[in-house]
């Protein structure tokens, strides 16, 4: 009888496991610019017709739910989500605290952004909010209280959004901001000597005697100390990640089965924050953001950039990843295909169109959607509904969980410390991801001080981390002891955790497991002038192993080895500079290359490296055809390129998107994807 009940119990396991895979495809929509139920039954309809799962609704609508204080009326969405409930439609219901209604800003001036020289910006913009403000912290907490008691057990809900874009608007420099500011200083530094050692207050007369004296970093067009834009910036990743976590804890008081996600554009250049420390937290239960990989079909950098988008706020989560929101506009016919395809390799599992109507009205006006200003469908409606129609035949394989042995580390504060730099921390990041989005190998990118994983990998590379803090260093060393191999890259381990520059030998606090000495940096643009080869300006040539490499850069590391192996020298200079240097440290090796993370320098290395460290390769396939191995017997592929591709896979094949049978080998059309059953 046991044996009869564990078997049944296996079945329902299994048959759950099988249904919980699922992919979505669906549309951001928007009933809050018509309500009108004959508007909603035919979009709804047309939604349907195209096998649309889902939809996104509500974000940047507070008003819409409260148009005036304490007087909310949902009776009105009410209807839209039964009716979506009725079509089999799942909703994504975004709490949208920002921006605040224009009845808010009026009652409390103060949650309005005030810019850097002490103006109070009128709220024109779609986030115009101080998010740190008590005033609007209690009030946009009550806003989400309410909505999610609301909708939280409603039948069609799939899952609540936390804010929308949370790294997008200005910073707010109001006398309020700068009070909080400085009981955050206080609670990081407790007494004044502190503080002002950390902020090397000694250069140009900038004491601090007491707290109040503390002003903003950024006043008018001027710029401070970098110590002291650090921890401005810390201070307010601080309040956002704060708000975030508060509305998160709202959704798991009010609806504890509800997942949440979101458009989490955090690395926006308006309030760039530390995601990081709320996606450790795993409180966000589906990573989401927005996918714009640009219009176009033949090129493929903007779907590079955008697949790097998911990798960046993914970090080492290991749930599913939705693009809640996903390009319409006027891209080429076939590109949002293609970038449908090429997302579904890095573990999403939403498709969700930005937008459904061409927008009428407003800032985003002329933004173009599935439908047009009439609601008559247009080719983009058509597009995603074939989109869903393959879906529908490959889902159950989905979504893919990537398993990687390489880990891209991120680091929020050394994007701050690098804006002195000719090259940004993020810059360097995404140029290490490319190198293995052209490998199709899973990466995954790792904020090295929150992680508790790091041993998972075999390869980690740091490229312009500035910030060497002790909790880094610390965790990087004993990966390296313990075995692992690292790759730093330039403008690593430049300054402590307050933005100073180390006075120790560099690389700070780990120049004895990299076994160098860093001793300055050169430009490559003045010693070219009194250089042994014809090259001008940031060109250099370097040697690698007997390999012949040429590349540029504004400066690059004068390393002086103190028992590292030089791998690689700089030839074309006034002297040869080594470059790239090998140390055995434990059981580990510490690799260091003197120029910032680019491919034709890092990929002899990379190449090398997943050869000796039996790291998995990416499927064989020709250029420009992107590709994963699902499971132990299904491929996904997809032709980025305008030319026929074939791919050879020996044994017998079944097309499970076309319903044919190959032998050893198949053909891929231009910009087509391909799902193939090995057998």
């Amino acid at each position: 009888m046991n044996k009869i009940l564990l078997l049944l119990i296996s079945l329902f396991s299994l048959c759950f496991a099988v249904k919980a895979q699922e992919l979505y495809v669906g549309t951001n929509y928007h009933p809050h610019d018509a309500k009108d139920v004959a508007k909603y039954k035919h979009d709804i309809g047309l939604m349907k017709d195209a096998g649309f799962k889902v939809v996104r609704m509500g974000h940047l609508a507070w008003d819409s739910y409260e148009p005036f204080e304490g007087k909310f009326d949902f009776k009105w969405f009410d209807t839209v989500m039964n009716m979506m409930d009725d079509a089999g439609i799942k909703v994504i219901l975004d709490i949208a605290v920002r921006p605040a209604p224009i009845w808010l800003h009026h009652k409390f001036p103060s949650i309005s952004n005030t810019d850097p020289s002490g103006n109070l910006i009128y709220p024109n913009h779609r986030y115009a909010e101080d998010i740190g403000d008590a005033n609007y912290q209690k009030y946009a907490l009550r806003y989400a209280d309410t909505l999610t008691k609301h909708f939280g057990k409603h039948p069609a809900l799939l899952a609540f959004g936390i804010d929308n874009e949370p790294g997008d608007g200005q910073i707010s420099y109001s006398e309020t901001a700068r009070k909080r500011f400085i009981a955050w200083l206080q609670k990081k530094y407790k007494t004044t000597d502190n503080l002002n050692k950390a902020w090397a207050s000694q250069r140009w007369s900038r004491r601090i005697n007491q707290f109040d004296e503390v002003g903003f970093p950024v006043s008018g067009n001027i710029t401070g100390a970098p110590e002291r834009v650090l921890d401005f910036r810390l201070f307010v990743s601080d309040e956002v990640n704060g708000m975030l976590v508060k509305l998160c804890d709202k959704v798991k008081a009010n609806a504890p089965n509800a997942l949440t996600t979101t458009n989490m554009w955090y690395y926006s250049g308006m309030k760039y924050f530390d995601y990081s420390k709320t996606a450790y937290t795993g409180k966000i239960t589906r990573g989401g953001n927005g996918f714009y990989p640009g219009n176009s079909l033949n090129t493929s950098w903007g779907l590079l950039h955008a697949l790097f988008g998911i990798q960046r706020i993914q970090f080492e989560n290991t749930t599913p990843f939705w693009c809640t929101e996903f390009t319409t506009f006027t891209a080429t016919p076939g590109s949002m295909r293609k970038s449908a395809y090429a997302s579904l390799m890095y573990g999403n599992q939403m498709v969700c169109g930005w937008t459904w109507q061409t927008m009428y009205g407003g800032e985003e006006q002329f933004t173009e959607g599935m439908t047009d200003w009439d609601g008559i469908p247009n080719r983009k409606y058509d597009e995603y509904k074939k989109i869903a129609t393959e879906f529908k035949k490959i889902e159950k394989f989905f979504p893919y969980k990537p398993n990687p042995e390489i880990g891209l580390a991120f680091s929020f504060s050394s994007q701050i410390a690098s804006s002195s730099f000719p090259e940004l921390h993020d810059d360097q990041l995404q140029n290490c991801f490319s190198s293995f989005y052209f490998r199709n190998m899973d990466t995954k990118v790792v904020e090295i001080s929150r992680s508790n994983t790091l041993s998972n990998y075999k390869l980690l590379i740091v490229p312009g981390v500035a910030v060497m803090d002790e909790a880094t260093a610390s965790k990087l060393r004993e990966y390296i002891n313990n075995g692992g191999t690292v790759i730093m890259t330039s403008n690593s381990a430049v300054v402590d955790e307050h933005s100073q520059v180390f006075t120790s030998t560099r690389p700070g606090r780990l120049s004895d497991v990299f076994g160098i000495r860093i001793a300055s940096f050169e430009e490559p643009e003045a010693l070219n002038e009194v250089g042994r080869d014809t090259l001008k300006g940031k060109k250099i040539r370097l040697e690698y192993k007997g390999k012949k490499i040429e590349s540029q850069s504004s400066r690059f590391d004068v390393i002086e080895p103190k028992g590292a192996q030089v791998l690689g020298s700089i030839t074309s200079l006034d002297k040869d500079y080594p470059i790239i240097t090998s140390n055995n440290y434990g059981k580990g090796r510490a690799i260091y290359i003197g120029l910032p993370a680019k491919g034709e320098v890092m990929n002899p290395i990379i190449d090398e490296l997943i050869t000796a460290l039996s790291i998995k390769k990416g499927p064989d396939v020709p250029q420009n055809v992107l590709a994963r191995q699902i499971d132990g017997n299904h491929f996904l592929y997809m032709n980025t390129s305008g030319e026929t591709k074939e791919i050879e896979v020996k044994g017998s094949l079944r097309s499970i998107l076309h319903d044919k049978d190959y032998t050893d080998k198949f053909t891929i059309a231009p910009y087509e994807p391909e799902f193939i059953e090995v057998r």
